[in-house]
């Protein structure tokens, strides 16, 4: 199950993408593919089969340009018109595969959150998980953002990333070999070693805004929250004339976040200058790789009709092989937001939900306080009995209710449930006082 838990941005927990990441990231995909047989896997392995069949067609329309360099210099009329009949055929092609590609993907997006909202959704709302996860743990912020934005962030980045990752190993292995074949082993050396650096330099960037990003979603959730309390609790907050009060601390949570935005838009600054300068680069790099064999002379055989066609194909070859090599560099760019997402997914834990009416030796506390309201209490409430508990505000009332559902922990004692049966306690508010009746269920 993922998990839940607000990060400390300070120090070695800051997120970011290290090996924890990786291990958040697996526990996700378990819950997406959960067997071989899934529906996720099986639009997996469609969306494989349609990105290879793409990719040939991208590699014969890419090749077309030296075909139509040889017919142009050659002046020959019926195999430029068979060139044109063959391209338009090809673009068809490729232009209805990338629709079908697009078009899982959405699908893998839509069925993704399905799945990994429902697994949330079965793990927070088990025993009284909502109750802890929204009162009583502190350091777990806005458990409703990560189930309803986050899980969703998370999906369609992956769905986004996803034709382009799984067919990468390949594309890099068929042009690395065309590569070879036409520039011997300066080309692949020179371009995996440009990818090396590429690679070094966007981790680098990347590793700050990570941490970032996280925190940006916690105060977008905060600020949020802020508003619902004072959708849900304006009639109060206006007997109370606390409009003032209330601006005040909703601007506060404003300038907060936006100060972390402003931060993550001058980090991310620096990561954009170094993807697109790699993007650039590799242009040219294609260039001064296909340029070696033709001044050591290789190609002097050919004419020139001969030659303008092979630059052309090997530019295609070599500028393909880079592309392959930068896409996976821009997407350093999304893999920060999938880290982010990732690091603040669910650590939801059941807790117990069983109720009882005898009570032995109780003493309980305020989760948020070390006094005790009640100590070496001892209780037993039968079938039908009325008991009316008496108190000043705070001395613990409200709180016996909340030990008795388990919504907060006992302090020391125990509390006994009836033997096979189902207890509930069902309580009425009068006045200064609390009346409880037991009552049991067979």
């Amino acid at each position: 199950m993922p998990r839940l838990e607000k990060t400390n941005l300070r120090g070695r927990d800051r997120p970011q993408l290290d090996w924890r990441f990786v291990q958040r990231f697996c526990s996700i995909q378990k819950v997406l593919f959960p067997s071989w047989t899934s529906q996720s896997v099986l639009m997996f392995g469609t969306l494989l089969g349609v990105t290879l069949a793409e990719q040939l067609i991208i590699y014969q329309v890419g090749v077309l340009p030296s075909h139509f360099y040889n017919v142009l210099a050659d002046k020959n009329y019926s195999g430029f018109r068979s060139l044109v009949g063959t391209a338009m055929v090809l673009i068809l092609f490729n232009s209805t595969l990338k629709s079908i590609d697009q078009y899982i993907c959405n699908q893998m997006y839509v069925s993704w959150r399905k799945t990994l909202t429902e697994s949330l959704h079965s793990a927070y709302f088990q025993g009284r998980v909502y109750y802890t996860l929204n009162v009583l743990r502190e350091d777990i912020d806005n458990p409703d953002q990560r189930i309803s934005q986050d899980a969703e962030r998370l999906c369609k980045q992956m769905s986004s990333m996803a034709s382009r990752l799984i067919i990468s190993p390949f594309t890099l292995t068929y042009y690395t070999y065309h590569c070879f074949h036409s520039t011997g082993w300066i080309g692949p050396v020179s371009i995996f070693g440009y990818f090396v650096i590429g690679t070094i330099a966007n981790k680098i960037l990347m590793g700050p805004i990570v941490s970032t990003l996280f925190e940006q979603e916690k105060l977008e959730g905060d600020f949020r929250f802020k508003h619902m309390q004072i959708r849900v609790n304006a009639e109060s907050a206006a007997f109370y004339r606390a409009g003032k009060v209330e601006h005040m601390r909703t601007d506060r949570r404003l300038q907060a976040l936006l100060y972390t935005q402003k931060r993550l838009i001058n980090k991310e600054l620096w990561l954009y200058i170094g993807v697109n300068t790699f993007d650039y680069l590799g242009g040219f790099l294609s260039y001064i790789i296909i340029a070696i064999p033709i001044f050591s002379g290789v190609y002097d055989s050919l004419t020139p009709g001969e030659l303008s066609a092979l630059i052309s194909k090997n530019a295609f070859v070599c500028i393909y092989l880079i592309n392959g090599f930068t896409q996976l560099i821009d997407l350093s760019t999304t893999l920060s937001d999938v880290a982010g997402y990732t690091h603040s997914d669910f650590n939801i834990h059941a807790g117990p939900v069983d109720t009882a009416f005898i009570v032995d030796h109780l003493s309980y506390k305020s989760p948020f306080s070390d006094e005790l309201l009640v100590e070496d209490l001892n209780l037993k409430i039968s079938q039908g009995t009325h008991l009316l508990v008496v108190g000043n505000t705070g001395t613990g009332k409200t709180s016996l209710l909340r030990v008795l559902n388990r919504l907060w922990e006992a302090h020391s004692g125990e509390k006994a449930k009836t033997a096979q049966k189902r207890a509930i306690i069902t309580m009425h508010n009068m006045g200064g006082g609390l009346r409880m009746t037991g009552k049991i269920h067979k």
